[in-house]
C-alpha cells in the first residue's frame, strides 16, 4: 500500500510542482527518489545488488537513454525552426495563409500544418519546433492570445493524426509487432475518430480563443519574439513552403530503412533548402543556429527529466502490481487494453512507453481469448496518446515551456482539454463503434 501511494503521489506532486512553474530538472528527480523510497529501491547501486534496480541507476538510463536516442533529432528540429524564423520564411508563409483562409482561421492553419508534418512521419517535437514560428507570427497578425500557440500545436499534432490509421509515427506502429496487424488497422473506425476528434477539438479550441478575446485578451509581443523585427522584404510565400515539403519528404521516403533516423536527414535537408531559396533574407544565420542548438538543449534537457522519472517507476513493485490490476479488469478487452495503455503512458510521460510497457502483457492473453486484434491495436494506439499528456508530460513541457516560453498556468488548461480530453472521447468512441462490429 505504501509504495502504491508513493506512486500515484508522487506523480500527482510532480503534476502540482509543475503545474506551480518549478524547474523540471529538480522536481523530476526529487519526486522519482520519493517514489523509490516509498517503494524500497535502494538509492545507490552501491547498495543494491549486481544488477538489480535503483534510484540513481534507473533514472540516469532514462534520462541519458532520451538524450542519446533523440538529441540530434532535437537539435535538427530547433535549428530548422530557427532558420524558417531568421530568414523571413515562417513570417512570409503565415501571411500568405492569413490571407487565403483569413485571420479568424489562423488556429486552423497552424492546426493542419502540424497535422500535415505529423502524418508524414516528422516526429512530434520537430513539428512543435518546425511549425511555432510560423504559429506565432499566425497569431501575432490574427491578434489571438499566444497563450493557445501551444494548444494548437499539441492538438494538430498529438490527436487526429498521431495514432490514426496509416500514421508513420511510432504510436501507430508499436502494436504491429505484438498484435501482428498493419499500419492500417482498423482504417474505417480510425477515420470516424479522427474526423470527430478533428471536428470537436477545432470547435473547442475556437470557442476558448472566442471566449478569451470576448474578455479583452490579445496577442502580447514580447523583446524575444525575432518577428518584431519589421522587415522590409519577405521572400517568396509558395518558396518559403519547399523547405517544409523537403521534411515531409525525405522523412516518408526514408522513414521504412531509417526510422526515426530519416528525421535528421529530412530536416537537415529543410535547414540546407532554407539557406538556398531565402540566403539573402537571413538577418544573422549564426545567430539563429546558435540559438536553435541552445534551445534543443534546454528542450532536450526538460523532456530527459521526466523520462527519467517514468524509468524509475518502471522499477518499482507497486508499477508491476498497478499494470496486473488493469490488464484483469472484467468486461470488453478493448476497454481494459486502453485503460491500461493510458494509465501506463501517463505514470511514466510516455504514449509509445505505455504502449512498450502495456503490450508484451496484453497481447498473448486477449489474442488466446480471440479478440479482435485490428480493433485492439486501434483502440490502445489513440489510448496512448491521452494521459501521456498530463502536465508532467515530456512533450508537454518541451512546447509549453521550452518552445512557446508560456507557463503551465496560463497554455495547459488548453492544452490539457485538446490533448487529453479530446482523445479520451476518441478513444470511447473507438470502442463504442467496435462494439458494434464496425471494421471488423
Amino acid at each position: 500500500m505504501l509504495g502504491m501511494i508513493g506512486l500515484f503521489g508522487g506523480l500527482a506532486l510532480l503534476i502540482y510542482l509543475t503545474m506551480k512553474g518549478m524547474n523540471l530538472l529538480i522536481a523530476a528527480p526529487l519526486m522519482a527518489l520519493l517514489v523509490a523510497i516509498l517503494n524500497g529501491l535502494p538509492i545507490f547501486p552501491q547498495l543494491a545488488e549486481e544488477g538489480a534496480a535503483n534510484f540513481l541507476t534507473n533514472y540516469m538510463s532514462g534520462f541519458t537513454g532520451f538524450i542519446g536516442s533523440w538529441y540530434l533529432m532535437f537539435l535538427a528540429g530547433a535549428i530548422f525552426g530557427k532558420v524558417m524564423e531568421d530568414s523571413g520564411a515562417a513570417e512570409s508563409v503565415s501571411q500568405w495563409i492569413v490571407g487565403k483562409i483569413g485571420m479568424k482561421r489562423a488556429a486552423l492553419a497552424v492546426v493542419i500544418a502540424c497535422a500535415v508534418l505529423t502524418y508524414g512521419g516528422v516526429s512530434l517535437f520537430v513539428v512543435a519546433f518546425s511549425v511555432y514560428p510560423m504559429a506565432l507570427s499566425l497569431f501575432k497578425q490574427a491578434d489571438l492570445p499566444r497563450r493557445f500557440i501551444p494548444a494548437a500545436l499539441g492538438f494538430g499534432s498529438t490527436t487526429f493524426t498521431m495514432t490514426s490509421a496509416g500514421s508513420p509515427e511510432i504510436q501507430n506502429w508499436i502494436p504491429i509487432e505484438f498484435l501482428g496487424t498493419t499500419p492500417y488497422a482498423g482504417w474505417e473506425v480510425s477515420f470516424i475518430v479522427a474526423v470527430f476528434m478533428m471536428a470537436f477539438g477545432y470547435w473547442w479550441l475556437k470557442k476558448m480563443i472566442t471566449k478569451a478575446m470576448s474578455q479583452g485578451e490579445r496577442f502580447v509581443g514580447r523583446d524575444t519574439d525575432e518577428e518584431a523585427v519589421t522587415r522590409s522584404e519577405l521572400p517568396d510565400p509558395l518558396l518559403s513552403m519547399v523547405p517544409l515539403l523537403v521534411v515531409l519528404a525525405i522523412s516518408f521516403f526514408f522513414h521504412n530503412t531509417l526510422g526515426t533516423s530519416a528525421l535528421i536527414i529530412a530536416l537537415s535537408g529543410g535547414i540546407i533548402a532554407t539557406y538556398l531559396i531565402n540566403r539573402k533574407y537571413f538577418h544573422n544565420i549564426g545567430k539563429a543556429f546558435g540559438e536553435g542548438a541552445l534551445g534543443a538543449v534546454i528542450a532536450i534537457a526538460n523532456t530527459a527529466a521526466v523520462v527519467g522519472f517514468g524509468g524509475v517507476v518502471k522499477a518499482t513493485p507497486s508499477f508491476t502490481s498497478a499494470v496486473d490490476f488493469m490488464t484483469d479488469i472484467p468486461g470488453s478487452p478493448l476497454i481494459g487494453g486502453a485503460l491500461a495503455v493510458a494509465v501506463i503512458a501517463g505514470l511514466t510521460g510516455s504514449s509509445s512507453g505505455g504502449q512498450a510497457i502495456a503490450l508484451p502483457l496484453l497481447a498473448p492473453h486477449y489474442i488466446d481469448l480471440g479478440v479482435n486484434t485490428e480493433a485492439l491495436h486501434r483502440s490502445v494506439a489513440i489510448s496512448s496518446g491521452s494521459l501521456d499528456s498530463l502536465p508532467q508530460g515530456g512533450y508537454v513541457v518541451t512546447t509549453i515551456r521550452s518552445i512557446c516560453g508560456e507557463t503551465h498556468k496560463d497554455a495547459y488548461p488548453a492544452f490539457g482539454a485538446l490533448t487529453v480530453v479530446v482523445p479520451l472521447l476518441g478513444v470511447i468512441l473507438a470502442v463504442i463503434l467496435f462494439s458494434f462490429g464496425l471494421g471488423i
